[in-house]
């Protein structure tokens, strides 16, 4: 039989060739006019400047961090040295996945122009090399620490390193990103739209490249390093159980040794990697602009891809004779995942009641909008709580704790085509301000209005998948800290004040996250607000097409703040976990990572779902309903969307990022923290 471990080296190898291929389909598109590609240089200029010096930045952090990791005696060298690994890994699946992201805007535009399916083509393969790259990046990136460490006795203590520093670029970059493009289209709306009633991406708009561009740096980037991170995370927590599989004196062992364990959630994932390729060849549609098509489009290679994952699922734990009590546990998070994105679908969406409901209220005024925006992000977090909670008690009845980190692996196996159906958003997003920006026909505007309306229902429900996958990863990952830190379950009572301590300081971190980036998005928004105020005012003839903006001015404002604001956030979410580890104690700490688990997945999915709401209700008053553009109800609902950009892309999304980067350092921290008694004794 071959080595299982050979079995995923092939698979992400696969996974990448793939991306190759359809990195080459893409770049073979026509770019279309001078004036779309001069836009979409200029694209490409300002995201690339942003991530170069997003990253010098991040390189300081990590030098510092792998010093600090391997000076200390319990972890060393082969800790700090995975970390660098994870670290490098995630930035390299992010920048592949934005490089081919801002190389793909004006080829979408330009097959628009052809046909909806051709410009659906391009966009979507644009987002699946993203998508492939993440899955074949992180499974290879695992494969070779495996082989390098898996017989050193400090394995499982060597392998989180690699998901910490995943985890830190991933804060970083999503908060970063978040900050940078919520904050220039905030302004860019409420200047444009609200005060001189001029169209989204207007070219006599000075924000509207800083808002293509932070399209790509915080919805491509952002959320490749987001998943990045969930993946590896995932698979990480799992190995990090295998000893509650497999056990000499365990009287029904799950595995038959503690390898079939570790190998498990490899081949569970490299399944979902050709699951992934096969569903993305299923992507296709015809000629009408309708929502249902396009969706059905898309549902189709997802849905797809999740059958075949989960017959992959069963031949790995057939050929591995390990308990089909796993496959249950794989099933139950795989169906968890497709539910909670079919939730977020129903309350994100135009086609459906909640979201029509928060248009309705904005035909009298901005005030009702965001309240009933705000009553639906509340009530949206019914669906998937409920949900992971099912999946969680499915999946410890058949294969126990192990089978919680697995679940979270049968969410997150179809990523590759998941995250190409989110990835695809922003390039659609961009290509439709393009073509608004050159003056192309009415008629491919409306087709990527298209895209980008499914963009937008995509990107909602992948936000919910993430922030479901987050939750078990997490969950996994605190599981896997109490073992590795030698904790009873028992121990962890609440009747314990220093565990209750620990609870209330973790159910504050997510709100206290929450206001450093939403103050964050809300200065350098009034940074953007001043000078496109300012450049309107003082520039004559840009409201007359005869004078050209000044649009590098707002991307450097943007691009300063953004790097300057994400900084905070990403230092609080680092030290609390281990300042409270530290002084309060194991046992506090584990208080801690269950009240952040816990608040920080309720204030994402309530965060994300509100925001993708506002910005669909906005796009449906924009097709002709209650007054249409320019209406007080169209004005209104601008102003609920500005209040959503932030909720939805950048602190929501952030927030599975910080309950599993704290969970991951736990983890990390464990052999420190086994002689670490706290203050309390």
């Amino acid at each position: 039989m071959i080595d299982p471990i050979f079995i995923a080296i092939i698979a992400g190898a696969l996974g990448l060739a793939f991306a190759a291929f359809l990195a080459t389909y893409v770049l073979r598109q026509d770019q279309g006019s001078e004036r779309m590609r001069e836009i979409s240089g200029a694209i490409k200029e300002g995201a690339m400047a942003f991530l170069r010096r997003e990253y010098q930045i991040l390189a300081i952090f990590v030098v510092v961090i792998t010093l600090v990791l391997g000076l200390i005696p319990p972890l060393g060298w082969w800790v700090a040295l995975s970390f660098i690994f994870g670290a490098l890994c995630s930035g390299i699946a992010g920048f592949i996945g934005m490089n081919m992201a801002i190389r793909s805007n004006s080829r979408t535009a330009a097959a628009a122009e052809r046909s909806l399916n051709h410009g659906l083509r391009v966009s979507f393969r644009s987002g699946a090399v993203m998508g492939l790259c993440v899955v074949g990046i992180g499974i290879l990136g695992l494969s070779i620490l495996y082989i390098a460490f898996h017989s050193n006795i400090d394995f499982l203590k060597i392998i989180p390193g690699f998901g910490f520093g995943a985890s830190l670029v991933a804060i970083f970059a999503r908060a970063g990103g978040g900050i940078y493009t919520k904050a220039a289209d905030t302004g860019a709306d409420l200047v444009g739209k609200v005060e001189k009633g001029i169209p989204e991406d207007d070219p006599r708009n000075a924000a509207v490249i800083a808002d293509f561009v932070g399209d790509n740096v915080g919805d491509v980037a952002g959320m490749g390093a987001d998943l990045f991170e969930s993946y590896v995370d995932a698979i990480i927590a799992t190995m990090a159980l295998s000893m509650l599989a497999w056990s000499a004196t365990m009287t029904a062992p799950l595995t038959p040794d503690k390898e079939t364990a570790w190998y498990l959630p490899m081949m569970v994932a490299a399944g979902g990697i050709i699951a992934s390729i096969i569903g993305a060849f299923l992507v296709r549609v015809g000629e009408k602009p309708e929502m249902s098509a396009l969706l059905g489009a898309l549902r189709r290679g997802t849905f797809s891809a999740s059958i075949l994952t989960a017959g992959f699922a069963a031949l790995a734990v057939y050929f591995l004779d390990a308990s089909w009590g796993i496959l249950w546990a794989v099933l139950a998070g795989l169906i968890a995942g497709m539910l909670i994105g079919e939730s977020t679908n129903y309350f994100t969406s135009y086609s459906f009641g909640p979201t029509r409901r928060i248009s309705e209220a904005s035909q009298t005024g901005a005030g009702t909008t965001i309240t009933a925006g705000f009553a639906n992000g509340l009530m949206s977090t019914l669906p998937p709580i409920i949900l992971v909670a099912i999946a969680i008690l499915v999946a410890h009845y058949f294969a126990g704790m192990y089978g919680i980190a697995i679940a979270g692996i049968g969410m997150l196996a179809t990523l590759g085509i998941t995250l190409a159906t989110d990835a695809y958003g922003p390039v659609a997003d961009n290509a439709g301000g393009i073509v608004e920006m050159s003056d192309l026909p009415p008629e491919i505007r409306e087709r990527t209005d298209a895209l980008d309306s499914l963009g937008n229902t995509t990107a909602a429900t992948g936000k919910g998948f993430a922030i479901g996958a987050a939750a078990l990863t997490a969950l996994a990952l605190m599981v896997s800290y109490t073992q590795a830190v030698g904790i009873q379950f028992a121990a962890i009572s609440l009747l314990d004040p220093v565990v209750v301590a620990g609870l209330f300081l973790g159910v504050l971190m997510p709100a206290l996250f929450c206001a450093l980036t939403l103050n964050a998005v809300g200065r350098t928004s009034f940074a953007i607000i001043n000078e496109v105020r300012r450049q309107f005012r003082e520039i004559k003839g840009i409201m007359t097409g005869e004078a050209r903006p000044e649009y590098g001015k707002c991307v450097d404002i943007c691009t300063k703040a953004a790097l300057k604001e994400m900084i905070a956030p990403g230092l609080i979410t680092v030290a609390a976990p281990i300042i409270v580890g530290f002084v309060l104690g194991p046992l506090a700490l584990g208080g801690f990572l269950i009240g952040a688990i816990a608040s920080g997945f309720l204030i994402a999915v309530m965060m994300a779902n509100a925001g993708g709401s506002w910005d669909n209700a906005k796009k449906w008053i924009e097709k002709g309903n209650y007054g249409g553009k320019g209406s007080d109800a169209h004005k209104a609902a601008v102003v609920g969307d500005t209040v959503g950009d932030p909720f939805k892309d950048t602190s929501g999304p952030s927030l599975n990022i910080m309950i599993k980067l704290m969970s991951i350092i736990a983890l990390v921290l464990a052999p420190v923290l086994a002689g670490v008694t706290g203050i309390l004794g």
